[in-house]
């Protein structure tokens, strides 16, 4: 009996393939490692440090014709010290500015779902009646608790006075 079998063997992936899969994992693990904050800590201490150094460079330009390597080991000594004495302040400066503009951001973000979805609940009486339902139980349950936002009073308000056109 003669059995005739074709025994190929093609490699399973591409050598450039290969290759750009790892360029891509490269740049997602560069991306992972990247930190706003320390950048911005970065940018912070070195516009400190730049600052003393001008102001270094002003107090010694003064003094420094004959004895120029003193004058630029001291103005060096002050960059050096700058930096030594503010990287942590400036990080933590980094940590709240970034901190702040995430609940800035975040406060706007809100603000702005609220008006569309009061927008969208002016057109739509099923949104509307689930609102009044919804600020029932909240008027209910809230009897004890603290002030509401000025966001749910505003559609409190509203509610209350039939103010909505539907």
């Amino acid at each position: 009996m003669n059995r005739n079998f074709v025994h190929l063997e093609y490699s399973t992936s591409h050598p450039g393939v290969e290759r750009a899969e790892q360029v891509v994992a490269n740049i997602k693990r560069m991306g992972e490692t990247f930190s706003p904050t320390r950048t911005l800590a970065a940018m912070l201490l070195a516009a400190v440090v730049a600052a003393f150094v001008v102001v270094a460079d002003q107090m010694i330009d003064t003094w420094a014709d004959g004895h120029l390597l003193a004058a630029w080991v001291a103005l060096w000594a002050v960059a050096f010290a700058a930096a030594g004495l503010f990287a942590g302040t400036s990080k933590t400066l980094a940590f709240q500015i970034k901190a702040g503009l995430d609940a800035w951001s975040a406060k706007l973000a809100q603000n702005r779902a609220d008006d569309r979805m009061w927008a969208i609940a002016q057109t739509d009486s099923r949104l509307m009646s689930d609102l009044q339902s919804a600020v029932g139980r909240e008027e209910a349950s809230s009897l004890n608790s603290t002030s509401p936002s000025a966001t749910q009073r505003r559609v409190s308000r509203i509610l209350r006075n039939r103010q909505f056109y539907i």
